[in-house]
């Protein structure tokens, strides 16, 4: 019996470039946590270099538990884990109430350690939600993870930093859109193995041309140290205290909503349906990676959607492709001078190879829906509803300002808040009550209301 594309092993050439690739698609998401969270406590450059490489470390390692997995630990799907950005608020607002700074990150590390060992033991229970997401609600979930992905290339394609002088110049975003235009090229044109890289070509293309404009800065490379380890607790052993931990069991339950959602998607994507013992077991792996994450002076994991962009469009299937990248994650987390490689890639180019990663999420979610009887108005109205709630965030970032902080950790989460939309107003309009069956759509208000009749305004 043939063995399914998730569990095939490519040989090494290609196993190793889109690996890479992986990592190069989602590097900037796994560095900006700690580079956000160590600039607030004011780290040294020589911290702030070895609290970057701890979380590739330990990105490399939750990626390794994800698609290889042990037990009952692990999806075993082509799955990506990382810092999640969704604890940057809660964690920057533990730097901010601690006075001694130096306990800021023991005190994070602590209550991270917590939310890990409880997510873990909540796993097999969370995961019973899946019943819960029939087409109609993972749909809109996958086709809102590509829309909130959107604005992080368009942040990325304006220039490092935003309060520069030249942030959103033409310099800038010539160069993002020279990617995108290489990126689909390379797609439109070429065949089989340099098709599937497109995107890696397209950020060794893009940053080779921002040479001459002065976007591509080398001294990353040059500054970095060849051999680094992550020494455990480095920063100090654990804190625990009660409000850090409560905010970080906030955000693990955010994280185990999107990872959630997230392996619904890919399950779609790369046609290995996740099912309920699946998602456990991707919960556990995530949960642990968790857990175990700050012995090495990491931060909470947890999926990386952007990779499954990246999966969707290259067809590339194989889990151990993936793992293949978490292994370059392990090695640059242990040799700076090589995460430093990828640091050369200006934000301009990832940003123009970010449309096209994350815009393939947002369409594989349109695909989904297109199989979700959208002939129903009870399906029109669910899908309407849910992504419009969850791209609040998005248009109207300041929409929930008068919540508490704790709050909003989950409100200004477009996928959390969307998904949480979805799954209720699914089992109000096609579970509960039983009611009539809905008619074919003519209008999402009114079903078989004929629109000719409607008088014009």
């Amino acid at each position: 019996m043939p063995k399914h594309p998730v569990d095939e092993k490519l040989p090494p050439l290609k196993m190793a470039t889109t690996g890479l690739q992986h990592v190069a698609a989602m590097y900037a998401g796994v560095v900006a946590p700690p580079l956000i969270v160590g600039a607030a406590i004011g780290l040294s450059a020589t911290e702030l270099t070895f609290l970057t490489g701890a979380c590739l470390f330990t990105a490399g390692l939750a990626t390794f538990l994800q698609t290889l997995g042990f037990w009952k630990i692990g999806a075993r799907l082509p799955f990506v884990n990382g810092v999640t950005f969704a604890g940057v608020a809660p964690m920057t607002a533990v730097v901010a109430s601690t006075k001694d700074k130096s306990d800021a990150l023991p005190i994070i590390f602590g209550a991270v350690i917590v939310a890990g060992v409880l997510g873990f033991i909540a796993a097999p229970f969370f995961s019973k939600a899946v019943r819960f997401f029939p087409p109609v609600v993972t749909g809109s979930v996958i086709t809102l993870i590509g829309i909130s992905l959107l604005p992080v290339a368009f942040g990325w394609a304006q220039g490092p930093d935003p309060a520069a002088d030249d942030y959103g110049s033409r310099t800038f975003l010539g160069l993002a859109a020279g990617t995108l235009v290489i990126v689909l090229v390379l797609r439109r044109f070429t065949r089989g193995f340099v098709k599937q890289i497109a995107v890696l070509l397209g950020l060794v293309i893009g940053t080779l041309v921002a040479i001459p404009f002065g976007a591509t800065d080398f001294s990353p490379v040059a500054d970095a140290d060849v051999i680094g380890f992550p020494t455990p607790f480095h920063f100090g052993a654990p804190q625990f205290q009660v409000a850090a931990i409560v905010s970080m069991i906030v955000v693990m339950v955010v994280s185990m909503t999107e990872s959630t959602a997230d392996m619904l998607a890919l399950g779609e994507i790369v046609e290995r349906p996740a099912d309920e013992k699946t998602i456990a077991a991707g919960l556990r792996a995530d949960t642990l990676g968790s857990a175990l994450s700050p012995f090495f002076n990491g931060f909470m994991c947890s999926a990386f959607a952007q990779n499954i962009g990246l999966v969707a469009m290259t067809r590339i299937r194989s889990r151990y492709v993936v793992a293949t990248g978490g292994g370059f994650l392990v090695l640059m987390g242990l040799c700076p001078m090589a995460a430093s490689l990828i640091a050369v890639v200006p934000r301009p180019v990832l940003g123009g190879a970010g449309v096209v990663l994350f815009g393939s999420v947002a369409a594989s979610g349109i695909q989904t829906l297109v199989r979700a009887g959208l002939e129903k108005d009870n399906n029109v109205l669910i899908v309407a509803v849910s992504l419009a709630v969850g791209i609040i965030p998005i248009t109207a970032p300041g929409f929930y300002h008068a919540f508490p902080e704790t709050a909003r950790i989950v409100l200004d989460s477009g996928i959390s808040t969307g998904c949480v939309a979805a799954v209720v107003l699914n089992l109000v309009f096609n579970h509960l009550g039983k009611g009539q069956e809905a008619g074919e759509v003519t209008h999402p208000m009114e079903a078989g209301e004929d629109l000719t009749t409607v008088p014009a305004h």
